[in-house]
C-alpha cells in the first residue's frame, strides 16, 4: 500500500493580521493525509473525540484515504490547538492546547498499516513515534517531523527515532537547536551523521533545503499575493512530498527533488486560504499546472561566461 501516517486530527482556533476562525479542522495528521492523498493511498493513524462529527470527517471523503486507523473516544474532546500570527507569519505564537482524547491514544497498526511502501511519523511523543516505527515492517521510506518542544523535554528518545528513519523532515529553527549550532548546514550534518540519508528543512516563506551526504537542493517557496494562514503547510509540504516518492518507483535524486517542488505547491494551495478550505477544493490539475509555473519560475538557461 501506499503511506500510513500517524499524526493529530484536531480542531484549531486561528488568528491572524487577515481574519480569525474560532473553530476549524486541522492536525498533522489531517492536513498530511489530504495533500499525500494527490498521489497515493493514505492509512490515516489517529484518534479524536465524539465531537468529531461526519460532516467534519468530510474533508477526508472521496479521497484516497482510509479511516479504520481512526480511532474515536466516546465522552473525550478532539485535540484542540489556538494560536496566533503577527505580519511574520513564519512565527506561530501558542495560546492554548488541550490535549483530550490524545492525551491517552496508543496507535496500534492492523496488519495492512504495518506494511506501507512509506511510513510518516508525524509531530508526536517521540516515543509514540518509535513505537509505531517498531511495529512497521520496514517500509521503503520511513520519515518524521518534530518540533521544538520534543528537542527540549525529550531529546534522548528523539535522537534514538531520528537514528533508525531514513528522512527527517523539520524546520530551520529546530536543526539549530537540536544540534546547538548556528550555522544551518553545519546543523543539517550533524543530523545526518546520526543515521538518515537525507534531512529536508521547511524554511517557510524562503522554501525549502534538503541536504544529503553527497549533494544539496534548494527550492524557493512559489511566491504568492493572498497569505492568509500558514497553519499546516509543513504538514502539508510533507505530504506532498512523501505522497508522490510514494507513488515512484525508483526513488533516485531526480525523484527526490520533484518530490520537494511537489510538497511546495500543495503547500502554496493551503496559505491561500484558513484550515484546509483552499485544499478541499484544488484539483490534481491545478497542482500539475502550478507544479509547471514553479518549474518556469526556477529555470535558467547555460550559458558562457
Amino acid at each position: 500500500m501506499g503511506i500510513t501516517v500517524v499524526g493529530t486530527v484536531a480542531f484549531d482556533a486561528i488568528q491572524t493580521p487577515f481574519g480569525k476562525v474560532d473553530k476549524c479542522i486541522g492536525g498533522s495528521g489531517t492536513y498530511f493525509s489530504v495533500a499525500a492523498s494527490f498521489f497515493t493511498d493514505v492509512a490515516l493513524v489517529g484518534v479524536v473525540g465524539d465531537d468529531f462529527t461526519e460532516e467534519e470527517a468530510s474533508i477526508f471523503k472521496g479521497r484516497r484515504i482510509n479511516l479504520d486507523g481512526l480511532q474515536r473516544v466516546k465522552g473525550e474532546k478532539t485535540f484542540f490547538w489556538s494560536g496566533e500570527y503577527g505580519f511574520d507569519l513564519n512565527v506561530a505564537k501558542t495560546r492554548d492546547t488541550q490535549l483530550n482524547a490524545f492525551a491517552g491514544f496508543q496507535p496500534k497498526l492492523s496488519e495492512a498499516q504495518r506494511e506501507p511502501d512509506v511510513l510518516f511519523l508525524a509531530n508526536i511523543y517521540p516515543e509514540l513515534q518509535y513505537d509505531v516505527l517498531k511495529q512497521a515492517k520496514r517500509p521503503r521510506i520511513v520519515a518524521l517531523d518534530t518540533m521544538n518542544l520534543w528537542i527540549e523535554t525529550k531529546r534522548a528518545e528523539l535522537e534514538r527515532v531520528i537514528r533508525e528513519v531514513d528522512l527527517v523532515i523539520i524546520n530551520e529553527a529546530e536543526v539549530r537547536q537540536f544540534m546547538s549550532e548556528s550555522n544551518l548546514v553545519k546543523a543539517a550534518r550533524g543530523i545526518l551523521a546520526l543515521g538518515p540519508r537525507a534531512i529536508v528543512i521547511k524554511r517557510g516563506e524562503y522554501g525549502v533545503l534538503m541536504i544529503t551526504k553527497d549533494s544539496a537542493f534548494a527550492a524557493p517557496a512559489f511566491p504568492l499575493e493572498n497569505v492568509f494562514d500558514p497553519t499546516g503547510a509543513g504538514d502539508t509540504f510533507a505530504g506532498g512530498f512523501l505522497g508522490y516518492l510514494a507513488s515512484r518507483s525508483e526513488l533516485h535524486d531526480r525523484e527526490f527533488r520533484r518530490a520537494i517542488v511537489f510538497g511546495s505547491v500543495l503547500a502554496s494551495f493551503t496559505v491561500e486560504k484558513f484550515s484546509l478550505d483552499r485544499l478541499r477544493e484544488v484539483t490534481l490539475a491545478e497542482v500539475q499546472h502550478r507544479y509547471r509555473e514553479f518549474r518556469a519560475l526556477t529555470h535558467f538557461e547555460d550559458f558562457e561566461v
